[in-house]
């Protein structure tokens, strides 16, 4: 099989050829694993061949005006989102700061610029899906569609909650504006595809370890209606949709389910209601399932046999009746040893295969 028919094959929850395979890192251990596999620093292409993955992201590049100002010591993105780099043992992460919508009314909100979406570069993307047309290609990512987390990087996570609990119009509008220009980027880039992008990835993290963030009643307040908008758009061009939840999320699979939403991303099988056996039994033939492979589990703190071991007993639960892509819950961190990320890579492809 393709790429494409593999992963649109477990999708729909028929029997491919082997597990469709999937890759998300941190810069830190990506570097190693090139070295690893006797690549040069830049060759992400040679990676996923060594890898074996079947996924391609295709992200249209905004080429408009810069829209906010630089600032010393900050990283700063189309949304006005400002990030610092904070290290740590294994090396570093971009980490929010400032949070310069905190305190902002609807008004200044309203003048906050944001890109339009007639400054994305989409014949360049069009041109990028002729280059990957050997592997399965998205278009979005975890923070398409998202409202808690975006808005959470800009007016703080605990503001964020609290906004989504008062009707807090601000918030609100700077959700809407957001989701507004991403919908209409995804709309035009599958018009100019023209049946070439194969999956839309949205996003939304829902849950802590322990539990729902916010309550299912407050998700189909905000999220749920704002999130059918691009289920809608996906299923007008015939793809299915993908959809990321960090943390336990199992309690909204039933509305992921009623509202088109064909595969759910992440799955942290260390979170409440996450276990590969329980989502597999509850919801197995009704969502397929991309993740599972914890990123905080043996792959940090285990040897390559204990990775093995993880990955086969998942296979064995996620594998009978097809559905499923394997995957890293979130990017591999830069702690991983390389040596448990390769066991995990060289195991599913010599276990995830179908007779």
């Amino acid at each position: 099989m393709t790429s494409r028919e593999r992963v649109l094959t477990a999708f729909a929850h028929g029997i491919p050829d082997r597990v469709p395979i999937d890759y998300l890192a941190n810069p830190g251990i990506d570097c190693r694993l090139k070295s690893h596999f006797g690549l040069r620093a830049g060759d992400d292409e040679g990676l996923r061949q060594a890898l074996g993955v079947d996924f391609f992201e295709i992200i249209p590049q905004y080429t408009g005006p810069p829209l906010h100002p630089e600032l010393p010591g900050r990283k700063i993105d189309i949304w006005g989102i400002r990030t610092r780099w904070v290290e740590h043992d294994s090396g570093g992460y971009w980490d929010y700061v400032d949070f310069p919508l905190k305190d902002a009314d609807e008004e200044t909100v309203a003048r906050w610029p944001m890109p339009s979406a007639d400054d994305f570069d989409y014949g360049g993307a069009l041109a990028e899906c002729g280059r990957r047309k050997n592997y399965c290609l998205l278009i979005g990512n975890p923070g398409a569609g998202d409202m808690i987390n975006t808005a959470g990087m800009i007016r703080t996570m605990e503001k964020t909650l609290l906004d989504l609990m008062s009707d807090e119009p601000a918030a609100l509008l700077f959700m809407d504006r957001k989701n507004s220009l991403q919908l209409e980027v995804y709309g035009r880039m599958l018009e100019k595809a023209a049946g070439k992008i194969d999956v839309m990835w949205l996003g939304e993290d829902l849950g802590t370890q322990r539990g729902p963030m916010i309550s299912l009643a407050l998700f189909r307040k905000h999220i749920r209606p704002r999130h059918q908008k691009f289920v809608d758009l996906a299923r007008s061009f015939g793809i299915p949709v993908m959809i990321h939840s960090c943390g336990s999320s199992s309690w909204a699979f039933e509305d992921f389910i009623d509202m088109g939403i064909a595969a759910v991303d992440t799955l942290q099988p260390e979170a409440k209601d996450m276990a590969p056996a329980y989502l597999k039994s509850r919801y197995g033939d009704r969502l397929a399932f991309h993740g599972c492979i914890s990123t905080a589990g043996s792959v940090v703190t285990g040897t390559p046999g204990d990775v093995a071991g993880e990955v086969r007993r998942t296979l064995e639960i996620m594998m009978p009746g097809g559905g499923y892509a394997f995957s890293p819950t979130h990017m591999l961190q830069d702690n991983s040893p390389v040596e448990n990320v390769a066991a995990m890579y060289e195991t599913v492809h010599s276990v995830g295969r179908y007779p």
